[in-house]
């Protein structure tokens, strides 16, 4: 896991399960997608947003990269205020390097 803005303890225990699915997805471009943006963004997140959270987290990697780099597109159903903050995110920090 990396390192997020506060102390790994002083995270609700939502988001700390949350913040080590983020970094766990699978492939590492989605580890490093998600885990880079739980670090920055997990603590901010509202509820609504941690239940769109978890619902992203249950999708096939290769859909869930493709919706946040803009190659294909996001099923209305996903296309949420949390996705466009993580597609924000992806944008404003340059390609994920692995």
């Amino acid at each position: 896991m990396g390192g997020t803005r506060a102390a790994h303890g002083s995270l609700d225990a939502r988001r700390r399960r949350l913040l080590f699915r983020c970094w766990h997805r699978g492939t590492r471009e989605m580890d490093l997608l998600m885990g880079r943006f739980a670090d920055a963004r997990i603590v901010d997140l509202s509820e609504a947003e941690l239940d769109d959270c978890e619902r992203l987290l249950e999708v096939a990697d290769g859909d869930l990269f493709a919706w946040v780099v803009g190659t294909a597109e996001t099923p209305s159903n996903f296309d949420t205020g949390l996705l466009r903050k993580l597609r924000a995110f992806y944008a404003g920090s340059g390609p994920v390097r692995v």
